[in-house]
C-alpha cells in the first residue's frame, strides 16, 4: 500500500521534530549560566536589530512584565540598552550590545563544539553522509522556517 502524501508530510515532520528537539536538549543541558529564555531574546535582538519591548515579548511569547524584567537584567549585564527610535524620538528601542554580541558569539561557538565532539565520536564514513545531508537538508529547512504559517492565516509569499 502507498503511503498518502499527507502520512509522507507526517513521518517528515515527526523525524525533525526528534532531530530539532534531541540536538536542541543536548546543546541546552548546559546552559552557559543563560536561561533559554534569555539567550532567545538576545538571539532575536541580534538578529532583528532594536525592537520595541511589547514586540520583544510578542514574539517571544512571554507577558510583557516578564519581558521587562529580563531586559532590565540584560541592562544590568551590559547585554542591553535602550535606543531611541529612529523616527519617533518618544520611542524607546531594546538593543543588544557589543558585549551581548560577544557573549551570542562565544556561547555558539561553545556548542558548535560541543557539536563537533559528538561528531567525533562517529565513524568518518557517517559524518560524511551527514554532511551531505545537512548540505541538501539546510537551505530547504531555512526556507520553510521563514516562510509565513499558512495556518496561522498568513498567505505564503
Amino acid at each position: 500500500m502507498d503511503e498518502t502524501p499527507e502520512e509522507g508530510h507526517q513521518e517528515v515532520a515527526a523525524a525533525l521534530n526528534e532531530l530539532a528537539v534531541g540536538l536542541v536538549r543536548h546543546l541546552l543541558s548546559d546552559r552557559q549560566g543563560m536561561s533559554l529564555t534569555t539567550a532567545a531574546a538576545l538571539s532575536r535582538l541580534e538578529r532583528e536589530g532594536p525592537i520595541r519591548l511589547t514586540a520583544l515579548a510578542a514574539a517571544e511569547g512571554i507577558a510583557q512584565p516578564s519581558m521587562t524584567a529580563l531586559v532590565h537584567r540584560l541592562e544590568d549585564l551590559g547585554l542591553a540598552t535602550r535606543v531611541g527610535h529612529p523616527e519617533d524620538g518618544r520611542v524607546r528601542l531594546v538593543a543588544i550590545t557589543e558585549a551581548g554580541r560577544e557573549v551570542m558569539a562565544e556561547r555558539r561557538r561553545a556548542q558548535c563544539a560541543r557539536v563537533a565532539d559528538m561528531l567525533a565520536a562517529l565513524p568518518e564514513q557517517d559524518v560524511r553522509v551527514l554532511g551531505e545531508a545537512m548540505r541538501t537538508a539546510l537551505p530547504i529547512v531555512r526556507r520553510m522556517v521563514r516562510r509565513p504559517s499558512v495556518s496561522g492565516g498568513e498567505s505564503p509569499s
